[in-house]
């Protein structure tokens, strides 16, 4: 690239961004010749049950963003649902727990949560992980899982007890177990880098090399960042050293060879 090149970014729930946050940080985009920029701060409640309704996907359909991440299957659904034509470039750096999780005594595993709504958004991570290991544990006419929108949404409501159950990630997970909950099942998964096929090849690249060398710059010391996971509405409900490693880290992003594709199709 022989000037600066700017990407637009639309924004995620901050675990699965940090590796973005942190490269702007530390100025990994600006090394590589690359202006990248979050269009907007993510939404922690506004959700919808369309998923080209929601903030992500929106920004990037109607041309204000460049790329976004969201889980692998899902990341395969908008590229295939696109109108504005978009493409899985590689899988994410982010490597983050889906935890369903309960505050009721009465459900204490899998089999407990025959015909028990499970909260999640639906078409992302929460919806795919919870089919994917339920399906060991209950018939599928058992599995029942509601739409309820962004994780803290889904929290507030868990702790409410609105709902029975839910899947969260961090900082949800943390601050669930501090203020009384359980976990009932653990689904570690990747997720997808949506890149518009219409950037130039050099800057996708140039784009995941410097989110990879942010993952190695977190993996070296993940307490230092865990800041950027609190967002305005938990605020002072748990502190950075609260958050567990145990239930998010960080691995270099990688392509998604044909293999993996076919199957995840």
């Amino acid at each position: 690239m022989t000037s600066p090149y700017t990407l637009r970014i639309a924004p995620n729930v901050p675990v699965f961004d940090l590796p973005i946050t942190v490269a702007l940080e530390q100025g990994l985009f600006q090394k590589r010749g690359l202006h990248v920029q979050f269009v907007d701060k993510h939404d922690p409640v506004t959700s919808s049950k369309d998923a080209f309704q929601r903030q992500k996907e929106s920004l990037y359909e109607c041309g204000k963003a460049d790329a976004y991440n969201l889980c692998e299957w899902a990341g395969l659904d908008r590229s295939d649902r696109s109108e504005r034509g978009s493409r899985v470039f590689a899988l994410r750096p982010a490597v983050v727990a889906q935890v369903i999780l309960s505050f009721d005594p009465a459900i204490q595993e899998l089999r407990d949560l025959a015909g028990v709504p499970i909260g999640i958004n639906e078409f992302t991570g929460s919806h795919y992980t919870a089919l994917q290991f339920l399906d060991g544990a209950l018939p599928r006419e058992q599995v029942v899982l509601e739409h309820v929108g962004e994780p803290y949404v889904r929290y507030e409501q868990l702790k409410a007890g609105t709902l029975r159950a839910a899947s969260l990630m961090e900082p949800y997970v943390s601050l669930a177990l501090k203020e009384g909950a359980h976990i009932i099942g653990v689904n570690f998964y990747r997720g997808a880098e949506v890149i518009s096929p219409d950037l130039p090849q050099d800057v996708r690249e140039a784009y995941l090399a410097a989110v990879n060398e942010a993952t190695e710059i977190i993996q070296a010391n993940r307490d230092a960042y865990k800041h950027h996971l609190i967002t305005a509405p938990i605020r002072g409900r748990i502190e950075p050293h609260e958050i567990s490693d145990q239930f998010f880290r960080y691995a270099h992003s990688r392509p998604m060879d044909e293999g993996r594709f076919a199957y995840t199709a």
